[in-house]
């Protein structure tokens, strides 16, 4: 079977971007990448682009078209991909896709996202199209309420503290500090955590991501194609999968289904396991998500996700490191976030991250939708 590598990576800083509008984000992204790559857009072949709700953060459609033109890039054909929060992975998998079948040789894949042109309610109306308008946006719930709905089922089932929570942005947080892309950098204790203000109980401020704006790029190559760049990063699985759009109806509010398929998929494809993981980018929208995820993604064992907090395991010098970046708590740009996952991950595999884990060689990316109704798992290597 044929392989894909990524060859190039470029992003923005995730930040509140007053004098930068989304076509200036998506360019200065793509151009890092195309830098990165050592290319030119002549070389792209197709351009498949991640986003969210351009049309209701800025009143924007048709985002990959206008990030083709405005980039360059036409009249090659732009397809815009969404999947609430995991658009950006979405979007990469397309383009991985379209290279094993032979289609394209070389692809630009972009993420983007403006979220801070409208008022703070109307951001969270928006990301609430995410989740089922009928049962749950219409009621006035937000995804803060929801996955505080997920943390106190946890909680109640498991016995995690409301201090072992907060252990999740005390980490993420650290690890920040060293990445001058994220858009919060300072540390924050326990007590930080669980004295900020409350949002939907259990969660408070610091346990949530926040509204970011950001773009983020990569290009992917052909095997063949790729013998011409240094240190390409090889795609070793890919995993896909859905659950229901609806929280009331998952058979479990404590585990995501859909990571856990998705998770299998790109292990069976990879033909590696949980163990094999050196590094990974997990989706952690809030506190919570984050522990279940690893879990789902089989580093630890169903209601122990706690210990590799506990135990420093997933700190950058423990045994499996997270979130080396920051996470999403440090910048969620919702279109654009699986890509950055993924640069993230191709810098520790090249050896030039801001936070490097020593001989990093296997890395793993996880991204979902709203409370997990989309989720894909991205698995890469080095030679």
């Amino acid at each position: 079977m044929e392989r894909v590598a990524v060859v190039g990576v470029g992003m923005t800083k995730q930040d509140e971007h007053w004098n930068k509008s989304i076509r200036d984000l998506s360019v200065e992204a793509g151009g890092v990448a195309l830098k990165d790559a050592r290319l030119e857009g002549k070389d792209i072949q197709a351009l498949f682009v991640g986003n969210m709700s351009a049309g209701r953060f800025v009143g924007q459609e048709h985002m990959a078209a206008l990030a083709a033109d405005q980039a360059g890039l036409l009249p090659i054909p732009a397809t815009r991909c969404e999947a609430a929060c995991a658009s950006g992975s979405l979007a990469f998998r397309k383009a991985y896709l379209s290279i094993l079948s032979g289609e394209y040789d070389i692809v630009m894949v972009g993420g983007t996202e403006k979220m801070t042109d409208i008022k703070g309610a109307g951001a969270i109306s928006a990301l609430m199209g995410a989740g089922d308008q009928e049962w749950e946006s219409a009621t006035g719930l937000t995804f803060t309420g929801l996955y505080a709905i997920m943390a106190r089922a946890y909680m109640n089932k498991y016995g995690l503290t409301r201090e072992e929570l907060a252990l999740v942005p005390v980490k993420n947080h650290k690890h920040g500090l060293n990445n001058p892309y994220a858009q919060f950098r300072y540390e924050v204790t326990v007590e930080n955590v669980i004295n900020s203000p409350l949002i939907a109980d259990p969660l408070r401020l610091l346990d949530c991501s926040p509204l970011t704006d950001g773009s983020a790029a990569v290009i992917l190559a052909s095997e063949e194609a790729a013998k011409r760049f240094e240190n390409p990063i090889w795609v070793l699985g890919s995993g896909q999968a859905s659950d229901t759009l609806a929280l009331h109806n998952r058979q479990s509010i404590t585990e995501i289904a859909s990571s856990q398929i998705a998770a299998r998929i790109a292990y069976e494809k990879s033909g590696l396991k949980p163990d094999d993981i050196d590094v990974a980018e997990v989706h952690d929208c809030f506190s919570i998500e984050e522990i279940l995820a690893y879990e789902d993604l089989g580093f630890a064992e169903r209601g122990k996700g706690k210990d590799l907090l506990l135990n420093k395991d997933t700190y950058v010098g423990g045994r499996i490191p997270v979130n080396t970046d920051g996470g999403l708590k440090l910048g969620h740009p919702v279109g654009a976030t699986g890509i950055k996952q993924i640069i993230e991950i191709a810098r520790q595999l090249r050896g030039n991250s801001f936070n490097q884990v020593k001989d990093a060689r296997i890395g793993l990316t996880h991204n979902i939708g709203g409370t997990g109704a989309t989720a894909l798992v991205h698995i890469f290597g080095k030679e």
